[in-house]
């Protein structure tokens, strides 16, 4: 029997993945905790080797990253030559380092699953909207942040950004889409020439098997606390969890949630 095994980060989606999959192995790189009744390899990134040795052992023949992962902190003491290969590239950038994670699980003989690969119905289709109808304003608002996202996308800098009246108000970096938008929130209205919208997309460089933008309710309650008028997001490339309740709060907020 072929097995997937989840690499799982922290967050729900890693658990969502593995209650969609038949007899899933959970690989956990921390203390992240485990569903009950999974079976469970605990690894650590220096010793990649072994980690796949026991993957093979458990009949799994591709994997699914899902889940935060920080970049990891590692003992050079212990790398083996596989691990050896990833720490070589944490001085990179996350595509970079990204890329070269899924060319030591591919060398390893490892299909790449992605998140949606396993559920579909974890992005939105084209042209869904949400809540209210962008204006034409949300719109050219929405054009110009992916066009500065589409710019900086080659820098691998984020995946968010906030436009408003087309005055850019925040683009996401290292510290995430929730400290941008709290960033955004304190903006003084009179800086403002509408009421903005963020928008969350990948970069184009970027590997969705590895790497695809999440949003959430949490994120939804972010955009309303920055006083945005909604948020716009590529169709099936950002998932969307929890994904009535971020329809009933996006809804019950007045606001908009488009994909396009």
């Amino acid at each position: 029997m072929s097995r997937t095994a989840i690499i799982a980060g922290s967050g729900e989606l890693p658990r969502l993945l593995a209650a969609a999959l038949d007899a899933p192995v959970y690989v956990t790189l921390d203390d992240t905790s485990v569903p009950d009744g999974i079976e469970h390899i605990p690894a650590r990134i220096e010793k990649l080797g072994r980690l796949f040795k026991a993957l093979k052992q458990s009949d799994v023949t591709s994997v699914a990253f899902a889940g935060a992962m920080a970049r990891p902190k590692v003992n050079p003491a212990l790398l083996d030559r596989h691990a050896l290969r990833l720490a070589m590239s944490l001085g990179k950038g996350d595509d970079a380092l990204l890329r070269e994670v899924l060319a030591v699980f591919d060398d390893q003989g490892f299909a790449i699953k992605s998140a949606v690969d396993i559920c579909p119905d974890l992005v939105l289709d084209h042209d869904t909207i949400w809540g209210t109808k962008p204006s034409k304003q949300d719109d050219k608002d929405a054009a110009r942040a992916l066009e500065v996202l589409g710019a900086l996308s080659p820098l691998d800098v984020g995946q968010g950004a906030v436009c408003a009246g087309g005055m850019m108000l925040g683009i996401e970096t290292l510290q995430g889409t929730d400290s941008m938008l709290g960033y955004v929130a304190q903006t003084p209205e009179h800086l403002r020439r509408a009421k903005g919208v963020f928008v969350k997309a990948p970069k184009h460089s970027q590997d969705l098997r590895i790497d695809i933008p999440t949003i959430g309710p949490n994120t939804i309650d972010a955009v309303i606390a920055a006083g945005l008028a909604g948020l716009i997001i590529p169709a099936r490339q950002v998932i969307v969890l929890n994904r009535m309740a971020v329809k009933s709060r996006v809804e019950e907020a007045g606001i908009f949630l488009k994909a396009q």
